[in-house]
């Protein structure tokens, strides 16, 4: 195999990664059912959220390399059982938007981060989402869970679908040419 063929293929390889992790993980909320998990009660915000204690699902917005501190937050929200992350983040009063052709099934804004005027620096340059299709492979919003004790993982749901519990936290980090990797501990 020459040396250009093994390029393409990597980058192949990557460019099909990246669009499942999107895909997988940083989908929007869709019009959920009622379930028969507990009622949600009012989120509590505190400044130092992030390190603190919570009783119900920490919920965290980190733009990373962005630096949007309109994005940034740290709150917990009273659940008393599994319950979707959609109406967790709703609660905690964090607004997702998608795309123009998957309005539904991506994130590509938190709290209007990354604004459509705002450059994105990346190893190849420079780039504006739009939030038209798919987000960028290099430049998108990663959907993390972190059970009760645990370590951070990738979601393997979209926030339509995924349930998180009592003690779990929920992150949707900024991640830029693969950094951050993943949430901070």
């Amino acid at each position: 195999m020459t040396l250009t063929k093994i390029r393409t293929a990597a980058a192949s390889s990557l460019a099909a990664v990246g669009l499942l992790l999107t895909l997988a993980a940083c989908s929007t909320p869709a019009a959920t059912q009622p379930t028969t998990s507990a009622p949600l009660s009012t989120a509590a915000a505190s400044s130092g959220a992030a390190s603190e204690p919570c009783a119900g699902v920490k919920v965290i917005v980190g733009s990373g390399a962005l630096k949007q501190a309109a994005a940034d937050s740290s709150v917990c929200v009273a659940v008393d059982g599994a319950t979707p992350a959609s109406k967790v983040l709703d609660e905690a009063k964090v607004k997702t938007e998608g795309t123009t052709q998957y309005p539904n099934e991506l994130v590509c804004r938190v709290n209007g981060v990354p604004a459509a005027d705002l450059d994105i620096t990346h190893k190849g340059g420079t780039y504006k989402e739009e939030c038209s299709s798919m987000p960028a492979a290099f430049a998108y919003w990663a959907l993390w869970v972190k059970p009760a004790s645990g370590d951070w993982a990738y979601a393997q749901e979209g926030l339509a679908t995924l349930q998180v519990s009592p003690g779990e936290s929920l992150e949707l980090l900024y991640t830029v040419d693969g950094e951050p990797a993943a949430p901070a501990a």
